[in-house]
């Protein structure tokens, strides 16, 4: 792994269920910060990393992840630090965590987690949703997809990031309980556009012809602990995501039959 990046102040508490923490690092970048002992499992730093970098790979617009360290003194320090669980505030342990950069100015208030319907037309980088659902279902994503909208400066338009991949292999339980309905957007808008298979390319393309290879080398930079040191099961999982590429048109496809009909415009057999 590229070297580990140190948290050097904390911003705020960001919202969801992992309660990641917008932290400053060494770098002078901003990382959402998910840490180990977070109130969903520790495998969801490793399914973000490994998502995450498989999206990448894919060509989608993701943020970058790396390692990030926060120490003792940091945590001690900072009130903030602390997780929520059953009404109970609980210090976050020091140690390496999972950092996404932050999309943006923290400063500057650019960022959307929703947009209305009539905005929608103006994300510039629609057809992306069509190549994530390739990421998705592949992955096993057991969430609906998450989405940041970014406003282009000086424009009214947006760009669509694709975040939080922690919950793709079934979160902590490494599996893929495959449903039509998981992993997608949870407005059909967004799908409009789909015509036919070529709207998922190249990322389909891709997926299926990725090499094991290119998907252990992510996964040697996960660090051990994020996943128990459980060797076993993290070969279990890569050689399942592996034999899965074969399987993504059909989870498409039994998302495109499923009762959320989300490609009105894909008329051929």
């Amino acid at each position: 792994m590229s070297a580990c990046i140190s948290a050097v102040q904390h911003i705020r508490p960001l919202r969801g269920g992992s309660q990641s923490q917008l932290l400053r690092a060494s770098d002078g970048q901003y990382y959402v910060t998910k840490f180990q002992n977070n109130p969903q499992h520790v495998r969801v730093l490793a399914n973000e990393m490994l998502a995450t970098r498989l999206g990448q790979l894919l060509g989608l617009p993701v943020p970058r992840v790396t390692a990030i360290e926060v120490c003792d003194w940091l945590i001690a320090n900072t009130d903030g630090l602390r997780m929520d669980v059953a009404g109970l505030r609980t210090p976050f342990k020091p140690g390496r965590h999972l950092a996404s950069t932050y999309v943006g100015d923290p400063t500057k208030g650019h960022l959307f987690d929703y947009l209305p319907e009539g905005l929608l037309q103006r994300v510039t980088n629609l057809g992306d949703f069509g190549r994530v659902l390739v990421l998705d279902k592949w992955t096993g994503n057991a969430d609906g997809r998450q989405v940041i909208f970014t406003q282009e400066s000086k424009r009214r338009s947006y760009k669509a990031i694709f975040i939080d991949q922690g919950y793709c292999f079934n979160a902590g339980e490494w599996s893929f309980p495959d449903s039509p309905l998981r992993g997608v957007y949870a407005r059909n808008p967004v799908y409009e556009h789909i015509k036919g298979w070529e709207a998922f390319e190249p990322a389909l393309t891709r997926a299926e012809q990725m090499d094991i290879d290119q998907i252990w080398r992510i996964a040697a930079e996960i660090p051990a602990e994020w996943y128990g040191f459980d060797t076993a099961g993290l070969n279990r999982l890569i050689e399942g995501l592996y034999s899965r590429r074969s399987a993504i048109r059909a989870l498409i496809t039994a998302f495109r039959h499923s009762s959320r009909t989300p490609f009105p415009n894909w008329t051929s057999a």
